[in-house]
């Protein structure tokens, strides 16, 4: 059942998309978003500091989308940060450039289209034997095997589930995505992709209304001359650094594909990378007697190991037993001529790729044998006091985690202690020899909270009875590991008396150095490549970037110091991952992309190209003429085998003009004049998942290649988008593409329901239904703007009133509020302020209007700021009002921010809110009132005779001070607070009130408590000043006209406290009367 609305009537958004495609054609054909550096001749003679100020700029950009299917609104959610920037800094006056490319590089293209060929030969060339043979047998997924997808892992769930289709072949996705069948078969070249989907990307994002300018757009891969030069030039100039470097690394593999497989190569294990462990060679010494049978005959003269991995080292003095698990099928696999390894298939296929097996990527199983036969086995147990030691069974033991084979050391690890534990208790349940258990735990390091038994106390310190005590258990593991590297000491071995984080390397070094153990690395996760592989860690030569050098690294972090990420998560983000990003295979040799140049056998792998194309941007409109694919000569004149690498040093780098000159330098001088104007970009919106990886390649890239002076300015990220309130996923029905939500919804109400999502990196919410009921509201504005505007409208001309005045206050505030929103890209309350409260406001003013109307100057004021706020989310209802109903001459993507130019008087601000908190408490008082009554407690002093159906009046009564005991309080917190730390010492507050007698008055403490909050709320200098800015007398008086007809009262009178006092008595309730605070009057209603 699908998880979205459908809409009951479209009359409405219909209207409002034949609007949306009226103004999207003018802008088109005005070439609105066209936008080019000021010429050489207006800028010549300023300094950068007065360009900048007498021709600002803003560069925004996102990453580019890749071009196997339609933008989705995921897409579409991270766009619009930067439109809507786009569109704010369009009316400060400032050029805006939003270019947009479209990424090619890499694998999926090339194995979508290869599965195509594939199905071709399966079915037919337009499938049309589908269903009429068996179906090949779909690999399945085994404890030990690759092949097919297991269960999504932790680094990208929600992404695999958002992406999953629950269709089984390649022309089936085709189809579901609108690729007619007879076309799909186009698909099997690669380069079809290319054309197919590039104009749809481009009429989505122009039927959205986005303000991008296409002349700079291209396409990556050596499909492009001109983008394939720029990326050559990039990798030479890293090459030349040093930063990029050859030489033998642990990468993840796809075996299948035969090459690295890297972060957009995977279907899942986004971020996952090789764990570095240590396999511990454990010679078998006997055979348990199942296990003789089995292998007997089948090793030849090959020693044989059991090969646990393992991450602590340090604790192999410690060994008293080694585990496998009693239901995992081992192999013995043959490493070379004489030596033999029993790990799991899994752990089999990565040492395979790393020189661990007689053919390199060639697994070679001399013998399968099942786990519960290992078991009693006698071992070596390489450093161990213990020299030689048994094998147990384990049954949390996993085939998908290390080797299979576990070595045990209880002092120091809970799963190990609890298992022999459980095993002494129920030995002849799990079928071994109470002999095999005859040790104790072994000391091997002290930590000052633990002792020399770490593990032992853990568990009784969290009472874990059993080795099922799985939860417990994995805390137990952290905090034992945690405290035995960072607090222990060792106390046994070569490295006694040292702290176990030196002893760890020295006693892997000297393992490996003895021939007991060697270096063996795995995926941290399941990693599954696009072509449906399940990835291994090689161990390979291949071309590398140095990332994490610690000069790199330090370049890096001084930009992210530099740079704008308008939140902290964002910052924290950039930081974590610069400390631990190291070396990235550049490299691959299947795909699409450009070519290694040096090397020209391997391709430039997909995350590696896209780190500073934002300054190809700059020059693309003049070298590429608008062509997408570079094959047509751009207006320069300029081919591509003329754009050196000099010459691209001399656009970007300030180098050298060449000589010889491969074209004239005034050509390249044009191109440098965009470039220096535009660049370095100003924000860059993308999804948080891209910080661990692309982005920040994008910091490294920029500081080893540009100068500092053109290094990014900000990095803005977001969260994922669910769909009312739900992941996006095709299987829950909840699915759409950028185009689909615009057809659904129009582009403008789909655009404000993308600002009212979510700002910040935690996943937001489209909502369908504020979608749809954004579509009645700019259809019902427009009616309303159109009715106002009209001659004979209800309006009047005459002297601006009190109510006048507050309406225009409101106005300019709301403009001033809704500015800073905009600039700190805070869109959703942006919309709040600039959208739903002006309309509250205008609402509030129409109210208090209708016996007199709306003066015509407000309203036509009220319209066209209306307008203008709301133009960077709808525009095409802006430009509507704008056109058609204010009769402007020009469109709205001209206009400028309506800046009023001062801040609104604050004093009128507070007299409007006074009057609308006023009307709020004296309803609620009669809601109270009424309430009382029904149960039979008529009011304390309210008299129990007041019938609210007969005619009623209301007094309220006006206070001039503040009582004695607040006015107390308000000093201690005063006395208490330091305006240096702007903090208030809680200690201080207390022993004052305990001075001045309050202590012991409950409503003290929880006054204090309000009040400090105030003081964060609007700052403690304006809390202090407990004064009101206006006349509340006044103010009422001027509102009571309303109060009457509003609350349909024969009368309502304002009184001060002490006038009332003096008057107590009937219809006069000291108690009611003694309520009233400055600002908050008291009401007391009567029948008359």
């Amino acid at each position: 059942m699908a998880n979205t609305i459908e809409l009951a009537q479209t009359g409405k958004r219909d209207y409002l998309t034949s609007l949306e495609r009226k103004y999207q054609a003018q802008w088109q054909e005005q070439r609105l978003f066209e936008t080019s550096a000021p010429s050489k001749e207006e800028l010549e003679g300023l300094s950068p500091a007065e360009i900048k100020e007498k021709y600002p700029k803003w560069f925004g950009n996102f990453p580019f989308p890749y071009m196997n299917g339609s933008l989705h609104l995921g897409h579409a959610f991270t766009v619009s940060k930067v439109e809507f920037t786009a569109g704010y800094q369009r009316m400060l006056g400032k050029r805006v450039l939003f270019p947009h490319g479209l990424h090619a590089t890499g694998m999926p293209i090339k194995a979508a289209s290869d599965k195509v060929i594939r199905e071709m030969e399966m079915f037919g060339e337009n499938f049309e034997r589908y269903g009429l043979e068996p179906e090949e047998e779909k690999p399945k997924a085994t404890e030990n095997g690759s092949a097919a997808p297991k269960p999504v892992g932790k680094a990208t769930k929600g992404k695999v589930a958002a992406k999953a289709t629950g269709l089984t072949y390649q022309f089936q996705i085709m189809e579901s995505i609108g690729v007619p069948r007879e076309e799909v078969k186009k698909f099997a070249d690669p380069h079809y992709w290319l054309s197919y989907f590039p104009p749809i990307c481009v009429a989505d994002h122009n039927a959205m209304g986005n303000r991008i300018d296409w002349r700079r757009s291209f396409l990556t891969t050596d499909i492009n001359p001109y983008y394939d030069s720029f990326v050559r030039w990039q990798m030479n100039r890293l090459h030349d650094l040093g930063k990029i470097k050859f030489g033998e690394r642990y990468t993840i593999y796809s075996p299948k594909d035969g090459q690295p497989c890297m972060d957009h190569d995977r279907s899942d294990g986004e971020g996952v990378g090789p764990q570095e462990l240590l396999g511990l060679k454990m010679e078998v010494v006997e055979w348990s007697p199942a296990a003789k049978a089995i292998i007997d005959g089948k090793v030849g003269d090959r020693k044989v190991f059991l090969v646990p991995a393992t991450l602590r080292p340090e604790t192999l003095y410690g060994q008293t037993n080694c585990f496998v698990s009693p239901t995992i099928n081992y192999g013995v696999y043959a490493i070379n001529d004489s030596e033999a390894y029993v790990v799991s298939h899994r752990a089999a296929r990565n040492l395979a790729f790393q020189g661990l097996s007689p053919t390199r990527g060639e697994v070679s199983q001399l013998v399968e044998i099942h786990g519960k036969d290992i078991v009693g086995t006698k071992l070596k147990a390489p450093l161990g006091v213990m020299p030689e030691v048994y094998v147990l069974p384990m049954e949390s033991v996993k085939a998908s985690k290390g080797t299979g084979v576990v070595t045990s050391v209880p002092s120091d690890s809970p799963d190990d202690y609890t298992t022999t534990q459980d095993l002494r208790k129920k030995a002849e349940y799990y079928k071994v020899d109470p002999a095999w258990l005859n040790f104790e735990p072994i000391p091997v390091l002290t930590t000052p909270k633990y002792g020399n038994l770490t593990a032992i106390e853990i568990c009784k310190e969290l009472k874990i009875q059993s080795s099922k005590d799985a939860k417990l258990l994995a805390d137990a593991k952290e905090i034992a590991y945690k405290e035995g590297f960072y607090s222990g000491t060792m106390i046994i071995g070569d490295f006694k008396g040292e702290p176990v984080q030196d002893a760890k390397p020295k006693v892997r070094a000297q393992l490996i150095e003895m021939g007991l153990a060697f270096p063996y690395a795995e995926p941290e996760n399941l990693v599954m490549s696009r072509s449906g592989d399940e990835c291994v860690v090689a161990l390979m030569d291949q071309w590398y970037m140095d990332y994490g050098e610690p000069v790199w690294r330090a370049q890096a972090e001084k930009l992210l110091a530099s740079m704008n990420t308008w939140t902290v998560e964002t910052r924290n983000l950039f930081g974590a991952t610069l400390a631990w990003l190291n070396q990235w295979a550049c490299a691959r040799t299947y795909g699409l992309g450009s070519k290694m140049p040096w090397d020209p056998q391997f391709m430039v792998e997909s995350l590696s190209d896209s780190t500073i194309y934002m300054a190809y941007y700059t020059v693309a409109h003049l070298l590429q003429g608008g062509d997408i694919t570079g094959h047509t000569v751009g207006p320069l004149g300029v081919t591509a085998d003329q754009m050196t690498d000099e010459v691209w040093d001399y656009l970007f780098c300030n180098g050298p003009w060449p000589d010889p000159a491969p074209f004239p330098k005034e050509k390249a001088d044009a191109m440098r004049h965009e470039y220096n104007y535009f660049y370095p970009f100003d924000m860059r919106s993308s999804g948080k998942d891209l910080v661990q990886n692309n982005l920040t390649f994008l910091l490294y890239n920029h500081v080893a290649i540009f100068p500092e002076d053109k290094w990014p300015l900000g990095i803005r990220t977001n969260g994922h988008l669910m769909i009312n309130g739900q992941k996006m996923s095709k299987s829950k029905g909840n699915s759409l593409t950028l185009r689909d939500g615009i057809e659904k919804f129009g582009a403008d109400a789909m655009r404000l329901t993308l600002a009212d999502a979510g700002d910040g990196i935690e996943d937001a919410n489209f909502d369908e239904k504020t979608a749809n009921a954004n579509i009645l509201r700019l259809h019902t504005l427009l009616e309303w703007s159109e009715a106002m505007l009209k001659d004979g409208a209800p309006l009047g001309n005459r002297p601006k009133t009190f109510y006048d005045r507050v309406f225009e206050e409101e106005i300019i505030d709301l403009i001033n509020i809704t500015k800073s929103h905009y600039e700190a890209t805070a869109f959703k309350d942006a919309l709040k302020y600039g959208f739903y409260e002006l309309q509250n406001v205008r609402d509030w003013y129409r109210e208090l209007t209708t016996e007199f109307s709306m003066h015509a100057d407000l309203v036509k004021y009220w319209i066209r700021v209306s307008a203008l706020l709301v133009t960077p989310f709808a525009p095409h209802f802006a430009e509507h009002i704008w056109l058609e109903y204010l009769k402007e001459p020009k469109t709205i993507q001209l206009a400028l921010w309506p800046d009023p130019g001062r801040a609104a008087d604050r004093t009128i601000i507070e007299a409007g809110q006074y009057m609308r908190k006023t009307l709020k408490m004296i309803r609620d008082a009669e809601i109270s009132l009424l309430k009382k009554m029904q149960k039979g407690k008529g009011g304390k002093g309210s008299g129990s005779s007041f019938d609210p159906k007969s005619p009623r009046s209301v007094r309220i009564y006006v206070a001039t001070r503040f009582p004695e005991w607040q006015d107390t309080c308000v000093q201690v917190v005063k006395d208490s607070y330091s305006e240096q730390e702007d903090k208030v010492d809680d200690a201080k507050v207390k022993e004052l009130l305990t001075e001045r007698g309050l202590i012991k008055d409950k409503r003290a403490m929880p006054f204090v408590q309000a009040f400090k909050k105030r003081m964060s709320d609007i700052g403690a200098k304006a809390a202090f000043r407990r004064t009101l800015s206006f006349s509340e007398t006044e103010v009422l008086n001027e509102f009571l006209p309303y109060l009457k007809r509003a609350l349909n009262l024969v009368d309502a009178e304002v009184f001060s406290v002490e006038e009332a006092l003096q008057r107590e008595g009937p219809g006069f309730s000291r108690i009611i009367i003694e309520a009233s605070e400055p600002g908050s009057p008291a009401f007391e209603y009567r029948n008359v």
